[in-house]
């Protein structure tokens, strides 16, 4: 070891040992617990915020915690069928899947990306294992039906969204054993229904069914957004089932950030100990959630 003789570096290299010692209750609170993390969004086409991302599970497994990663894909699903000449519509936020989307669909989300995904972790010494749904009969899917006003009369009707599914069923076995072998699994959204037939899920739902089912320590929720925000824009860092419904009623919480917080809703109320919706676009920003007491983003509890 070369000791320091600079002393004009000796204030960074204890503000490295003061961050330690700030992680240091957070590294023996979390040891040995599992934390399930949605990634998806702008990031994912990021060099540098994958490389980031990646890094985060590499330390997080490091460290003793076991992190599973759900992914996304909806950008690249949406470029692929572009390239092959496949029209896409939308139902509520949902893409209407066709066969043909599908299996587009499949090849891109559990194909490209999760390997992808699989390959930035290896690169940094991690063991990652690329899985689906479809695997072990991880997730079991059934078919999404949505209805809409008709644009003409305005009368709510049926709209079949093809294979579009939502998890009613979870066997985390497989995960659990890849994490005792020291592997992180890496999932991706689709996944067999009753009938034989493959559904693409949106990941949000499939990670906080998974995070439920394994009854995770935390459920990270990696967006384009800080977190929620109040009317002002300021970032609401915690947050309960009724403060929620509150924000919801006087319309602070709208939009896509409804279903985000409904997921995180729902895996708290399977089992998960508090769920984070944070800015996946703010370098390790995971680790300044976990690992710091000022936090990152809207942590939602019981």
């Amino acid at each position: 070891m070369t000791p320091v003789t600079d002393p004009s570096k000796m204030p960074d290299l204890l503000a490295k040992a003061e961050t330690l010692v700030e992680a240091l209750p957070y590294l023996q609170r979390y040891a040995g617990q599992t934390f399930v993390i949605k990634y998806g969004g702008h990031a994912m086409g990021d060099p540098e915020a994958q490389r980031d991302f990646a890094e985060d599970v590499v330390l997080l497994k490091a460290v003793g915690i076991n992190p599973v990663v759900v992914h996304g894909g909806g950008p690249q699903i949406g470029r692929m069928l572009k390239q092959l000449g496949i029209e896409s519509t939308f139902v509520g936020g949902l893409r209407v899947t066709d066969a043909a989307t599908a299996e587009v669909a499949e090849m891109v989300l559990a194909g490209k990306i999760n390997k992808e995904i699989v390959g930035w972790i290896a690169g940094l010494g991690g063991r990652a294992v690329g899985i689906s749904g479809k695997d072990a009969n991880l997730v079991l899917a059934e078919k999404i039906s949505r209805t809409e006003p008709d644009p003409n009369s305005g009368i709510e009707r049926h709209v079949d969204l093809g294979f579009v599914g939502e998890p009613v069923a979870v066997d985390p076995t497989i995960l659990t054993n890849l994490a005792s072998d020291n592997f992180i699994p890496v999932v991706a959204p689709v996944a067999l229904g009753a009938d034989g037939a493959t559904y693409n899920i949106n990941a949000d739902t499939m990670a906080g069914a998974i995070a439920g089912a394994l009854g995770a320590k935390r459920f990270f929720l990696l967006t384009d957004v800080a977190g929620v925000l109040d009317k002002s824009g300021s970032l609401l860092t915690d947050l309960d089932r009724e403060a929620i419904d509150a924000l919801k009623a006087d319309e602070t919480i709208t939009g896509g950030m409804i279903p985000k917080v409904e997921t995180c809703v729902a895996a708290v109320d399977a089992g998960v100990e508090a769920a984070v919706i944070l800015d996946g676009r703010i370098p390790h920003a995971m680790l300044l959630e976990i690992f710091t007491a000022r936090g990152a983003g809207t942590l939602i509890h019981r």
